[in-house]
């Protein structure tokens, strides 16, 4: 049900995006359509402000209509065809004008820049303006600290001027240093100022104008004695003056038809259809594999349930063998190393009855066999046998006070005193008391080192270590207690040159009632628990204990703590 579900959402997912990128495709494909439009409009009224008519215009309109694919339509204003066939509908797309471009489709000004007419410059001026242009253009790129990235750009007239890498012009802010006449006007562009004077002045003389000077570029200024507010009436004159003059030197406006549209997206009954059959194809597919899946994926999971019963009732031998590397592959393994941790917890649990028995009997028969015949009159309760029997109650009384400090630290029930104290001190206090007998204990601390914890029971795993170093160091032997910082954590380690511990026998080191004497004399070691409690201990304050070794030339034990 849940592979059904996952399906389901998964082939509405799907179609919903299918349809969003779409929209999308369509949303661009559209926008290339509008931009061909536009690339269209700006080609035939780039023809129109260079030519004075259509009659030659036929191969360069059919070049175009083949780069776009789309079916270009020329008439005049009454409809007669100019290049192609009939208006291939009833409006026009758009009307080709140079001195009226349409703002949305060529934004920039009512009449297109690339009209020139009387203001194209004659092969001399031209010569001579690109002259001044690239002079002014190695001057300003001599300034510092400008360094300028500028260019010589050639505008329709051929009138050069000097511009940034995104098109402003740069020239104007530099006359000053690098004096150049590059601005000055031409005598052609002087009498093409002078004519177009002649057409506006009529104009402004009857808005009331004066003193308005106009410049080649088609711009005009005016003195301080003209009223800003009629700037409009000044453009609009202007702008009949220039398209007066500009006339001739263009084609006559014309309509512009395209053709072959693309169509709109609507999805039909078919394509529905096919959605819905694949839809339910893919939902098909979806449930066979599933089931599939299923199949393989619950017998690895009844493999695993036997193997679990079974180990319910006691066969903690059992293991699972992996089959493959995925999750369930990585539960069998799991389950295997839980199975033989288990096992190997069995058997530390039957080593503990029979260590606790073996612990236990030694000193209980020596105490009772000595009062026994204390008792029948065989032995007298002299100082010498006291004192032996005394020993042996010590014995006892110790292995069982490390059995219920055992279980209370690792039931939680150990409470912890922790306070600042000087971890050179303790060190010491541990040395001098574990010190006596064939082997030299020696203390390397940092002075002032400041250790939180609590000094009883950090006292206690110390002297565990101590005391485990000592008994396996032969007379004549070191043992060395190092204290460093290490970051946010104080390092302890307590090195000795004793006779070192094999390297199987190191992950059980901190077990309790492990002993690597099998023979368990009391010459060689004692309970077996010193090294469990000291790991405890170690982990109440939050810190680690490992242990390093080397046959023959001794061990390392390092503990591990947060400084605070």
């Amino acid at each position: 049900a849940s592979s059904v579900l996952v399906a389901m959402c998964s082939i509405a997912a799907a179609t919903w995006l299918t349809a969003q990128y779409t929209q999308d495709a369509l949303r661009r494909s559209q926008g290339r359509a509008l931009a061909t439009d536009a690339g269209i409009y700006d080609d035939l009224v780039g023809y129109a402000a260079v030519h004075t008519g259509w009659w030659e215009a036929g191969p360069f309109v059919d070049g175009l209509a083949k780069r776009s694919g789309r079916r270009i339509v020329l008439t005049t204003r009454d409809r007669r065809p100019l290049i192609g066939s009939a208006p291939v509908s009833r409006t026009p797309n758009a009307v080709i004008d140079p001195l009226s471009v349409d703002p949305t489709l060529a934004p920039g000004g009512s009449i297109d820049p690339r009209v020139v007419g009387p203001f194209r410059l004659t092969l001399t001026e031209r010569d001579r303006l690109r002259t001044l242009a690239d002079e002014a253009l190695t001057c300003m790129r001599g300034l510092r600290p400008h360094n300028l990235d500028a260019r010589v750009r050639v505008g329709p007239s051929g009138r050069p001027s000097i511009v940034s890498v995104d098109g402003a012009s740069l020239y104007p802010y530099f006359q000053g240093q690098c004096p150049s006449r590059l601005n000055e006007p031409v005598p052609t562009e002087q009498g093409a100022v002078r004519r177009l004077q002649d057409l506006a002045d009529p104009c402004l003389r009857k808005q009331g104008v004066t003193g308005v000077v106009l410049m080649p570029d088609g711009t005009w200024a005016q003195d301080e004695r003209v009223d800003p507010t009629v700037a409009g009436a000044i453009e609009a004159c202007v702008t009949d003056a220039r398209r007066e003059l500009l006339t001739p030197s263009v084609a006559a406006p014309t309509l512009l038809f395209l053709g072959d549209d693309q169509p709109v997206f609507s999805l039909t009954a078919s394509g529905t259809q096919r959605i819905v059959g694949v839809s339910l194809l893919v939902l098909m597919l979806t449930v066979a594999v599933s089931v599939l899946a299923a199949g393989r994926l619950t017998g690895p999971v009844r493999a695993l349930t036997e193997a679990a019963q079974r180990m319910r009732a006691g066969d903690r031998s059992i293991r699972v063998r992996p089959r493959s590397g995925d999750e369930i592959g990585r539960l069998a393994v799991a389950f295997n190393d839980m199975s033989a941790h288990l096992e190997r917890l069995e058997s530390q649990r039957n080593d503990l009855v029979s260590d606790i028995s073996h612990e236990l009997r030694n000193p209980v028969s020596t105490i009772r066999s000595w009062l026994e015949a204390a008792q029948d009159g065989l032995a007298e309760l002299d100082p010498a046998l006291v004192s032996s029997l005394l020993e042996e109650i010590v014995l006892l009384q110790r292995l069982i006070e490390d059995l219920q400090e055992l279980a209370m630290v690792e039931n939680g029930g150990l409470r912890l005193g922790p306070e600042p104290l000087l971890l050179g001190d303790l060190l010491e206090q541990v040395a001098t008391a574990y010190g006596a007998g064939g082997v030299t204990v020696n203390v390397e601390a940092r002075p002032g080192l400041v250790l939180t914890a609590d000094p009883a029971r950090l006292r206690q795993a110390i002297g565990n270590l101590v005391s485990n170093a000592v008994r396996n160091t032969p007379a004549g032997g070191y043992v060395t207690l190092h204290a460093r910082p290490d970051g946010p954590a104080v390092v302890i380690e307590v090195h000795d040159t004793g006779y070192g511990i094999e390297p199987t026998d190191l992950p059980y080191l901190f077990d309790r009632f492990w002993r690597a004497d099998r023979s368990r004399s009391r010459q060689t070691g004692g309970s077996g628990l010193g090294l469990a409690i000291v790991r405890n201990l170690v982990e109440a304050h939050g810190g680690t204990v490992t242990a390093t070794s080397t046959p023959g030339h001794g061990s390392t034990f390092t503990v591990r703590l947060p400084a605070a």
